[in-house]
């Protein structure tokens, strides 16, 4: 510290207004260092076909930094984050890794990834050269197979089938009104909608 700035606190009564004045001066550097280091870890994701092991350790350096500048996160809140910033390949491991309840150090939860990652590199090696060396035989083509027709049933009673309409309608209203008593208006040969 230089000499000017001991004379201005030895002129304060206690040592919490002297570390009160220091944070107002030097601390805006940390705020800002502090927002700097935790959107670059937010916002974290690794590319596909990228090495876990090199991207686990950066946001495991961010998280470290951000904790010496008093920045300190739950323990679930940083390894959510680095499962997040994962790609899609790794689907399969976050879920088991989440079904399991797994509980290991962020170190050893990159060991987990480097190893999951070399393991997917050589399946995926073998699934290629598996389906390049046996290629799927080819299904034959269907041919079309002719429509079937089927005999349409015959015409029910009342005019049902292609011609329905009031023709078909009108005759049987009319064999209907034979011997018929409107409920409506008591006459004979007289149906309710007949009414007026």
């Amino acid at each position: 510290m230089s000499s000017d700035m001991q004379s201005f606190h030895e002129k304060m009564s206690d040592a919490r207004s002297i570390l009160l004045h220091l944070q107002e001066l030097y601390g805006e550097h940390s705020q800002t260092a502090q927002y700097e280091i935790s959107r670059e870890l937010f916002r974290a994701k690794m590319s596909e076909g990228g090495e876990v092991g090199e991207h686990v350790l950066k946001m495991i350096s961010m998280i470290e930094r951000l904790e010496a500048l008093d920045f300190s996160m739950d323990y679930n809140l940083q390894v959510n984050l680095i499962l997040q910033s994962l790609p899609d390949s790794f689907s399969q491991f976050i879920v088991n890794f989440n079904m399991n309840n797994i509980e290991c150090t962020l170190m050893g939860l990159l060991n987990k990834l480097v190893s999951t990652q070399s393991q997917m590199k050589t399946k995926g090696k073998d699934v290629v050269a598996l389906t390049i060396s046996t290629p799927r035989p080819l299904k034959p083509k269907k041919k079309n197979m002719a429509k079937k027709q089927y005999a349409l049933a015959p015409k029910a009673v009342g005019g049902v089938g292609k011609n329905k309409g009031k023709a078909s309608t009108v005759r049987a209203s009319e064999s209907s009104k034979q011997g018929g008593k409107c409920f409506h208006g008591g006459e004979a040969n007289h149906w309710k909608r007949d009414c007026p």
